[in-house]
This record gives C-alpha cells, sequence and structure tokens, in this order.
C-alpha cells in the first residue's frame, strides 16, 4: 500500500457497514457535470452562511468536466445565498459566457482564467473579500504553525506581493500572480485576500477556504494579545498538513457542510 492509500485509511471506518462519505464516480459526463454543479451552488451557499459575501465580490469556479477549458462559476451580483444549480454560468478563458443568463464577473474571470489555463491540473478555485483574510493580507507575510488547524497549510501556501491591492482587469495581473498558485492550496495575495485551488473538486477548495479564514482570524486574535505564540515544531506541523491537509480531507470535510444544505436549503437545486 502506497503512502497516500494509508494516509487515506486512516479516516475510514474501521467497522464494516457503518456509514461513511464514499467519492463518486459517474458513468457519463452529463452525471459528473450535475454533480459538479450541485456542489459548486452548495459552496456558494457555504460561503454566505460564513459570511463572506461583500457587494458582488467573490468568486468560485469548477472546471468542465468534458470540456476543460470551460469552468462553470457564480452569476454576476447574485449573492452567494441565491446562487442555486439554474444560475450558475459557464464561462471560456476569454471571458466569454457559453452558457447562462448572467454576465461574469472581469476581476474574477482574470485572475480565475489566468491560473487556470496555466495549471490544467488546477479544477477549482475560491476567492472572497473576506473580513478576516483580507485583515491578515494586509500584513504580507505567511500564517505560523500555532494551531493544528494553521499547520493543515504549513509549507502549503504562498504570500504574492506581486499586483497588490490593485484591481485585477487586465489579463496582465492574472497572468503575473498564476505562477504562485503551484504545488499549493492556498495564496494570500497581499493587500488583496485569500484564495483556493484544488487538484480535487470545489468540496476541497471551498472547505480550505472556510479553514484559511478561520486561521487568519486566529492569527490575528493571538497577535492582538501581545504575546508571542508557541509554534508547532515544523516536524509536527508538516505531519499534520500531511495527514488533515490534503484534498481528501478538505472533501470530507465538505461532506458535513454538504449534508446541512441539502436538508435546510432544497431551493439548491431548482
Amino acid at each position: 500500500m502506497d503512502v497516500a492509500k494509508k494516509r487515506l485509511s486512516v479516516y475510514q471506518p474501521t467497522q464494516p457497514g457503518l456509514r461513511f462519505p464514499e467519492l463518486p464516480s459517474f458513468e457519463t459526463p452529463a452525471e459528473a457535470r450535475r454533480h459538479l454543479k450541485q456542489r459548486l451552488a452548495a459552496a456558494c451557499r457555504a460561503f454566505a452562511l460564513q459570511g463572506f459575501d461583500y457587494g458582488f465580490a467573490g468568486h468560485l469556479t469548477i472546471r468542465d468536466p468534458e470540456h476543460p477549458e470551460l469552468y462553470w462559476t457564480n452569476p454576476m451580483c447574485v449573492h452567494f445565498g441565491n446562487v442555486k444549480v439554474s444560475n450558475l454560468i459557464l464561462v471560456d478563458h476569454a471571458g466569454k459566457v457559453v452558457e447562462g443568463e448572467y454576465a461574469v464577473n472581469r476581476a474574477g474571470f482574470v485572475l480565475h482564467a489566468a491560473v487556470h489555463e496555466a495549471h490544467p491540473e488546477i479544477v477549482a478555485m475560491c476567492h472572497a473579500h473576506t473580513l478576516y483574510g483580507t485583515a491578515f493580507a494586509a500584513l504580507g507575510r505567511e500564517l505560523e504553525p500555532i494551531t493544528q488547524d494553521a499547520a493543515a497549510f504549513f509549507e502549503d501556501h504562498r504570500v504574492i506581493r506581486s499586483e497588490a491591492g490593485q484591481v485585477a482587469v487586465e489579463e496582465r495581473a492574472g497572468t503575473t500572480v498564476a505562477d504562485h498558485f503551484k504545488g499549493v492550496k492556498a495564496v494570500v495575495h497581499q493587500n488583496h485576500g485569500l484564495f483556493t485551488s484544488s487538484t480535487h473538486g470545489i468540496e476541497s477548495a471551498a472547505f480550505w477556504f472556510i479553514a484559511l479564514e478561520r486561521c487568519c482570524h486566529q492569527q490575528l486574535l493571538v497577535d492582538a494579545s501581545g504575546r508571542k505564540p508557541v509554534l508547532i515544531p515544523e516536524d509536527r506541523s508538516r505531519f499534520s498538513r500531511e495527514h488533515v491537509g490534503s484534498d481528501y480531507i478538505g472533501w470530507l470535510h465538505f461532506q458535513t457542510i454538504y449534508d446541512q444544505l441539502v436538508r435546510t436549503q432544497p431551493d439548491l437545486f431548482d
């Protein structure tokens, strides 16, 4: 058994017959598309519950399973809490809406399209102008491993200082920052905010965004205490990231969120 399977097996139930989330499989692209659109809409609703809305700012994207040069995203000027399967839009890398009735957010298109185009392995991305994430981003520094939650991002996030604070409406801005996303699941863009990406799916990207915002909040609270925190040693931080910071674990965490949304917001699938 390889290392990845060993790590995954730690979270599998040890008794047969118990209910436990299983990774989905699909027989057709249409089935896969329906699944990912439901999860994308759910991720938007999850962001609404977290209070991540800020006017029309905030963009979540996921590649189409049949046409990877196209991606699904939330519609322009629709509150996260009102996003549903039927109002998602499909956009190409030139910013043209090829399916759907709503416009695309130009700023969201520039950065997301640049990252998706530069990194074919990245299938999903999340960005929002959150309170604690944008505050922490103003410091231009990495998160410290002060908790197990923060250790999940140890050596797995970067700080981007280029184009800091500038509205990304030009393609050059997206191209400048795209290279920083390779090989990490999170980015702190100085004077702008947080980004997460996933090679697995929107569920993982969305959960790790929620987690990253929470870690920024924790860091700011510790900073405000005026006391120097006790850091988790590098080897233990790395161990935590490898075991609780993966795409799979992000997907698994999101299942609790998805289940609650399905039970409480049935219009999600309209």
